[in-house]
């Protein structure tokens, strides 16, 4: 039986924004000098509308937040072996306001957002294989 055509939509979406996101920090961070404050908003950025893509396919109604905690523990609630990668991402919420604004913090080191990009990747692929074929971009 095949799946709801609007739901469909909504989660490629979602997941194709969540890539634009995953490509804008590799791009940031290959800049010269990188952009690492950039980079790490599009991180949180791809992470957030990854999981936003879970909870979509899955009917689930979610808030406009960035709180990558309060969405990760909505989508544990539909898989709770999401749990892990959820938890270690919850790290990543600061990200959506702390580079973008002028003020006393400096731009995050680029090792650190390596790996917050090599998470967020981890936790696109997670919910990849959580959805059916048609689901994905």
């Amino acid at each position: 039986m095949p799946h709801d055509p609007a739901r469909v939509a909504d989660t490629r979406g979602w997941l194709r924004r969540a890539v634009d996101d995953l490509r804008g920090a590799e791009v940031d961070l290959a800049a010269i000098p990188p952009l690492t404050g950039d980079a790490a908003f599009h991180c949180q950025q791809a992470v957030e509308k990854t999981l936003k893509a879970f909870l979509a396919w899955h009917d689930v109604p979610f808030r406009k937040t960035h709180d990558l905690g309060e969405i990760g523990q909505q989508c544990v609630g539909r898989d709770a072996t999401l749990e892990p990668v959820c938890r270690r991402a919850e790290r990543l919420t600061a990200f959506a306001w702390i580079f973008r604004y002028p003020g006393d913090v400096e731009d995050p080191p680029v090792e650190e957002i390596a790996s917050a990009l090599a998470l967020a990747r981890e936790l696109y692929g997670a919910v990849l294989t959580r959805l059916p074929a048609d689901a994905k971009p």
